[in-house]
């Protein structure tokens, strides 16, 4: 009769207790026990008891993060202002070196990379950052993992999203590319004219082995001159064209 008494409040009290002893720690995720203010060990995903007041225990996600660097403006080697921007992916790789090494492993990421960045940069001209990112990000991932390995993270990833130009040199590099192609059209123009000076060369010389080459080659430009009605004809006469009919006249 008693324990029929009892057990109601021993269900009530276990509903209220048992959450206090039990925690479920997703797959996802990693424990980080604490004794008395000490850490004693790390709990894998499942369920797991602590006790209250002596124990405590910090969860910490075990996922892929990610960390947008804002865009900053910074100076290239050679003097030249640019706006850089950036997108750095990282996870914990030992969660009790994040709990207990650093305060906020994520604000501390964020705020390395964005340095990282400004130094990788600031000391590279400006021809290579817009034409090497992969090397400029790899060069920061080289810097910050080399820091943040300690914290107990890994930089996954680092993007350099943006490389913006100020207008001024935007306007300065247009010109040099219209400048460019202009001299290349002048280079393949004089190319094309260099070919064609051979060629009506030798086609002149072909023509001068064989004095009726060249009247053919003039009455066939004059039936193509004449297919229009309305085209005049001009036929150019030798200074000597006198003195040669002249010449058949006596004959």
């Amino acid at each position: 009769m008693e324990l029929e008494v009892c057990l109601p409040a021993i269900m009530v009290g276990a509903i209220i207790f048992i959450p206090l002893f039990v925690r479920v720690i997703y797959q996802y995720q990693k424990g980080v026990l604490f004794q008395l203010g000490k850490f004693v060990g790390v709990r894998e995903p499942g369920l797991t008891f602590v006790i209250p007041i002596l124990q405590e225990l910090r969860i910490v996600d075990m996922r892929i993060k990610t960390a947008d660097i804002p865009r900053q403006e910074v100076m290239t080697k050679d003097n030249i202002s640019v706006l850089a921007n950036a997108v750095v992916y990282f996870r914990v790789e030992r969660p009790e070196d994040v709990v207990l090494k650093i305060e906020d492993f994520e604000y501390a990421v964020k705020q390395y990379t964005q340095t990282a960045l400004r130094d990788v940069v600031g000391n590279s001209e400006m021809d290579f950052v817009l034409t090497e990112r992969e090397k400029i990000a790899a060069d920061i991932k080289k810097i910050v993992d080399a820091e943040t390995s300690g914290w107990g993270v890994d930089i996954e990833s680092i993007k350099i999203q943006e490389i913006e130009l100020p207008a001024e040199m935007k306007r300065a590099m247009a010109k040099q590319a219209e400048a460019e192609r202009e001299r290349r059209a002048a280079i393949i123009a004089s190319e094309g004219e260099l070919k064609a000076s051979e060629n009506l060369r030798k086609a002149a010389e072909n023509l001068a082995k064989s004095p009726i080459a060249v009247q053919l080659r003039t009455l066939q430009t004059i039936r193509d001159i004449a297919s229009d009605p309305s085209e005049k004809i001009v036929l150019f006469v030798p200074s000597d064209f006198g003195k040669v009919v002249k010449d058949l006249a006596g004959k």
